[in-house]
């Protein structure tokens, strides 16, 4: 429960309202290690704390984080700049587990800030080219100027790793040249066999529905669709409640759910 202080290595801003940073531990215990999915509770010393995913695995002891400000917490770590200290707490959650995705085909599909857990899935692919089949990532965004990471798609896009790579925004000008519409449309061209096919998929919760409708028209097995949860975390070690979705506490149980068990508690009406 106690946050560890970090110094802020690198700021980035890749959006309007989105910000990533890099940190590294100031004390001298051993550096925390986080998975693919996990997140850490992030603390501004006198404003709060807040749950971020981590958006790109390093091995040199730095954490990285993707932060989009929308609210007083997420406003002021997006503020930092070099140098200032946050402390932080974790890893907590499950992962993706890409590892157990071997052998198979992948979709991996971001919407909006949802394209930040999923990043270090992509890196990781692209590493380990040779252990999987057919890779699609299809990234959607609510305009061209809100799409993070674009640096890094660019360069998924242009490997020579055989990996498809389709980009869409909801709205743009006549100065887009790409695709335009909901994310979920790509997935129908995707190119995947639905029988070995394993998808991970982060985004607004409606997207994430509508994702695993569409995977699952072209025969995606409901067991192998991944979903990363958003909630209030606060405590990160199902003791405050604020996370609990029926038996589920995201905190603990999640991020990363199975669909088959993430869906039907989503499906419930809040009182």
């Amino acid at each position: 429960m106690r946050p560890r202080p970090h110094q802020v290595l690198e700021v980035k801003i890749e959006t309007a309202d989105v910000t990533t940073i890099v940190v590294a531990p100031i004390d001298a215990e051993p550096p925390l290690v986080a998975r693919a999915g996990q997140f850490n509770m992030l603390w501004m010393f006198g404003i709060g704390e807040v749950p971020i995913s981590v958006s790109r695995i390093r091995r040199d002891g730095a954490l990285v984080h993707t932060i989009r400000a929308v609210g007083v917490v997420t406003s002021a770590l997006a503020g930092l700049d070099a140098g200032g200290v946050v402390g932080v707490r974790g890893p907590f959650g499950t992962g993706w587990d890409v590892d157990s995705a071997a052998g198979r085909d992948l979709v991996v599909v971001g919407g909006g800030i949802g394209l930040a857990p999923l990043r270090p899935v992509v890196e990781h692919v692209l590493a380990n080219r040779g252990d999987y089949g057919r890779v699609s990532v299809l990234v959607g965004a609510r305009t061209p100027k809100d799409i993070v990471f674009g640096e890094d798609i660019d360069q998924w896009q242009h490997s020579d790793l055989g990996v498809d790579v389709q980009v869409t925004v909801d709205v743009a000008g006549a100065e887009w040249p790409g695709h335009v519409g909901v994310v979920t449309d790509l997935i129908a061209s995707a190119h995947f066999e639905p029988a070995r096919t394993i998808a991970f998929v982060c985004g607004p919760e409606a997207m994430m529905r509508f994702a695993t409708r569409a995977l699952q028209e072209l025969a995606v097995p409901l067991e192998r669709i991944r979903l990363s949860a958003e909630r209030n975390m606060q405590c990160a070690i199902a003791q405050c409640g604020h996370c609990q979705l029926g038996d589920v506490f995201v905190c603990r149980d999640g991020p990363v759910l199975a669909a088959a068990r993430l869906l039907p508690l989503l499906a419930v009406r809040g009182r």
